[in-house]
């Protein structure tokens, strides 16, 4: 295997790693209102944050080697809108489809594409930067659903890493149960 093609094949197992774990986190949340709560005025909800990511991984992934990663038909300010509210089955849905749109476009680049240079917003980059850059963005916002997923699930929450404690016994996966 080339470095090129390790640096692929790491990006999309990163990729689907980060996609588990926040599928993990959601898997928590304990109701459809759960999904909807906004800690306060400045916060998002799940909703809002999963609305946001899978509007940019449509917007940057679709078409990403040949058309601007920020399409005209994005409405980025609408993620965030407050009074959209959707039920469990519509957060995953809308979860699964930007996922899938980024899964099949990075899963499809080769080692010659690395260097090739995409535009986002109307700045140059090259696809690693476009990957690099992608991959922080989507673990922010998994980061933030986990938050959210273990304050409302509370005492209910199943530790989705090494829980509190268990440091020295043994290694954890981001693989769930049966997978």
């Amino acid at each position: 295997m080339t470095s090129d093609e390790h640096i692929l094949a790491t990006l999309v197992a990163e990729y689907r790693k980060l996609k588990t774990l926040g599928e993990r986190a959601l898997a928590q949340v304990p109701s459809d209102e759960a999904f909807n709560t906004f800690l306060d005025p400045e916060s998002n909800s799940i909703v809002a944050i999963v609305r946001h990511l899978a509007g940019n991984m449509r917007s940057r992934w679709t078409d990403f080697l040949t058309t601007d990663g920020e399409k005209p038909t994005r409405n980025r300010d609408g993620e965030f809108d407050p009074t959209v509210r959707l039920t469990r089955d519509e957060v995953l849905a809308e979860w699964e489809q930007g996922w899938s749109v980024l899964l099949q476009s990075v899963e499809a680049l080769t080692p010659a594409d690395l260097q090739r240079t995409v535009t986002i917003r109307g700045e140059a980059l090259t696809v690693f930067e476009a990957l690099t850059r992608a991959i922080i963005h989507a673990g922010q916002h998994v980061g933030q659903i986990l938050l959210l997923a273990k304050h409302l699930a509370g005492p209910a929450w199943q530790s989705l890493s090494i829980p509190r404690g268990q440091s020295s016994q043994g290694s954890w996966s981001y693989k769930q149960p049966g997978r």
